[in-house]
C-alpha cells in the first residue's frame, strides 16, 4: 500500500495538526484509493483559527494597513498564484477528479480576480451627504466587518476562494475557510501559495474537517461577523440558523438546475456545443450545469440526433490525461444517486438515449457515461433534483411562453441558457426568467468583472463584480458640526 500524503491545517500563520490528532483520509476519485490523509477540526481547532484571524484584524499589522498596501498584496499573491497553477492544477485533479487541463488553466485564470480585487482596494469610498441641518457636515464611511468564514465545496474551489477572499481581503477583513471534506487537499495547498505571499499571521486561516463540529463551529461562532458559504440548500438551512449565534452577515450560493432553451430560429450547430458545454463539461460536476435542456418541437429530433453523436464521442479516461476529455464523479455516492435517479426516471416513461452506466473498462473510480434522457414531462426526479453529474433531461416546448414556463418552474434559479438569433426574444426571455446568470447563444462564461449568484433556493447575495466588494464592508455615518456656537441646551425650546 503506497504511502499517504500527509497535510496540516493552516492557524495563524503555522502549519498545524488537529490539537486531538484526528484525521480523516482523502479518495482519489480516478481510482477509488486513499491517497491524502487531512486534519479532523474539532471546535477547539475552529476556535483557535477564528481567534486568530480576530487578533489579526484588531492588533495585528493587517489592521493598519492601508488600502494601498493591502492592493498590493494581494498583486504579489496573484503573481506567484499564476507561478503555481501546474502544481495546484495538478492537486485538484487528484483531490476532486476534474480534468487536469481544466484544473491547470483555472489556477492560473483565477489570479486575475485577485489582480482585480487588489485594484479595487482602494476604490472602496464613502460619501458626503446633502444633509437638511445647518451648520453640518455628514458623511459615510466603509469599514471592515472583521472575521470572514468561508465555507467552499469540493467543486471549483479555486474559483470560489478567489471570489470570497479576493473582496474580503481587500476590504480589510480576515479569513477563516473551511475546506470540503470531500477534497481539502487544494486549499491546502493554496495555503501554501499564500503563505509565500507574506501576508501577516492569522489573515487567512484554513481547517478541514466535517460539517460537525466544524461546519457548525465556524459558522455560529461569535468572533465571526460575515459567512459566505456555497453548497447546498440543507446544509445553507443550518449555516442560516448557526447564524443566529452571531448574527453574522450571509450570503449564499447554492446550486442550480438550469434551463438551456434552443428556439426554432438558433444555430444549431452552436446550441449543440452550447449543451455539450453546459452540461458535460467538468462532467457536469458544475452548479451552474445545463441539466435541464429545453427544445422547440421543431428542433428538438435534430438537436438531440445531434447531442448524442457528439456523446457518444466524448473520451472518458484518466483525469491526469490530456485526451480525457471527461473525467470521474467526485464522490461514490454521486454515483449511486444518479443511478437510483435513472432508474426512477425510466419507471415512470422518460427514454435514456445515451449512456447510464459505468464506461467500459473504468470499474475503478466512480466514472459515469454522459447521458442523456427525454422526459415525458417536468415532474420526475431527474428533471427536478439536482444530481452534479453528466445528465441532461430534454422537455419539449411550442411557444416562448411555453418555454419560460417550464423554465421558471423550479425551486432553484441560478443559471440559464438561450440560444436564439432573435434579438428581440433573447432580450424578452433574459427578462423574463428567474435566474441570476442568464447566456445568451453561449454558455459557463465567467469574469472578475461579471456578479455571480441566484434567485430562490440558488441563494442570495452575489459574488465578482465591483459590488461585491462593498458586501464585505459596512457603512458608519460620522455627523461633524461646524458652526462656531456652542450647541443649544437641550431642555429650552427655540
Amino acid at each position: 500500500m503506497s504511502t499517504l500524503k500527509r497535510y496540516q491545517m493552516y492557524i495563524n500563520g503555522e502549519w498545524t495538526d488537529a490539537q486531538d490528532g484526528a484525521t480523516f483520509t482523502s479518495t482519489n476519485p480516478a481510482t477509488g484509493q486513499a491517497w491524502a490523509e487531512v486534519p479532523e477540526a474539532s471546535e477547539a481547532d475552529v476556535n483557535r483559527a477564528v481567534e486568530a484571524a480576530h487578533r489579526a484584524f484588531k492588533e495585528g499589522p493587517w489592521a493598519t494597513l492601508t488600502a494601498t498596501a493591502r492592493g498590493k498584496m494581494l498583486r504579489r499573491l496573484a503573481d506567484i498564484l499564476a507561478q503555481h497553477s501546474e502544481a495546484l492544477g495538478r492537486c485538484e485533479t487528484v483531490d476532486t477528479g476534474k480534468l487536469f487541463k481544466e484544473t491547470r488553466w483555472q489556477a492560473n485564470y483565477i489570479s486575475d480576480f485577485f489582480h482585480y480585487y487588489a485594484g479595487l482596494a482602494d476604490k472602496v469610498s464613502g460619501e458626503t451627504l446633502p444633509i437638511d441641518k445647518p451648520d453640518m457636515m455628514t458623511m459615510t464611511l466603509r469599514e471592515p466587518l472583521g472575521v470572514v468564514a468561508a465555507v467552499v465545496p469540493w467543486n471549483s474551489q479555486l474559483f470560489l476562494v478567489a471570489v470570497k477572499i479576493g473582496p474580503a481581503l481587500a476590504a480589510g477583513n480576515t479569513v477563516v475557510l473551511k475546506a470540503s471534506e470531500h477534497a481539502s487537499a487544494p486549499m491546502l495547498e493554496f495555503a501554501k501559495v499564500f503563505e509565500e505571499a507574506g501576508f501577516p499571521p492569522g489573515v487567512f486561516n484554513v481547517v478541514t474537517g466535517h460539517g460537525e463540529p466544524c461546519g457548525r463551529a465556524l459558522t455560529s461562532h461569535p468572533l465571526v461577523d460575515r459567512i459566505s458559504f456555497t453548497g447546498g440548500p440543507h446544509t445553507a438551512r443550518h449555516v442560516i440558523r448557526n447564524s443566529a449565534e452571531n448574527f453574522a452577515q450571509v450570503s449564499l450560493e447554492l446550486g442550480g438546475k438550469s434551463p438551456v432553451m434552443v428556439f426554432e430560429d438558433a444555430d444549431i450547430e452552436s446550441a449543440v456545443n452550447g449543451i455539450l458545454l453546459s452540461i458535460f463539461s467538468a462532467s457536469g460536476q458544475s452548479c451552474v450545469a445545463g441539466s435541464r435542456l429545453l427544445l422547440h418541437e421543431s428542433v428538438k429530433e435534430d438537436v438531440l440526433a445531434r447531442v448524442t453523436e457528439k456523446a457518444r464521442q466524448i473520451r472518458i479516461g484518466d483525469p491526469l490525461d490530456d485526451a480525457s476529455q471527461m473525467g470521474p464523479l467526485a464522490t461514490e455516492a454521486q454515483l449511486h444517486n444518479i443511478k437510483t435517479t435513472l432508474a426512477d426516471a425510466t419507471a415512470h416513461g422518460a427514454n435514456i438515449l445515451h449512456g447510464g452506466n459505468t464506461p467500459k473498462g473504468l470499474d475503478a473510480g466512480w466514472y459515469m457515461e454522459p447521458t442523456i434522457v427525454d422526459c415525458p414531462s417536468q415532474d420526475i426526479g431527474v428533471v427536478r433534483n439536482e444530481l452534479f453529474g453528466p445528465v441532461v433531461s430534454a422537455l419539449t416546448f411550442r411557444s416562448e411562453q411555453e418555454a419560460l414556463r417550464i423554465a421558471n418552474d423550479t425551486n432553484f434559479g441560478l443559471a440559464s441558457g438561450i440560444f436564439t438569433r432573435d434579438v428581440g426574444r433573447a432580450l424578452r426571455v433574459s427578462k423574463a426568467i428567474r435566474a441570476g446568470i442568464v447566456w445568451v447563444n453561449t454558455y459557463r462564461a465567467v469574469s472578475p468583472v461579471a456578479p455571480f449568484g441566484g434567485f430562490k433556493d440558488s441563494g442570495y447575495g452575489r459574488e465578482s463584480g465591483m459590488e461585491a466588494i462593498y458586501d464585505y464592508t459596512r457603512p458608519k455615518t460620522v455627523w461633524l458640526n461646524t458652526s462656531a456656537q456652542p450647541i443649544a441646551d437641550p431642555f429650552v425650546m427655540q
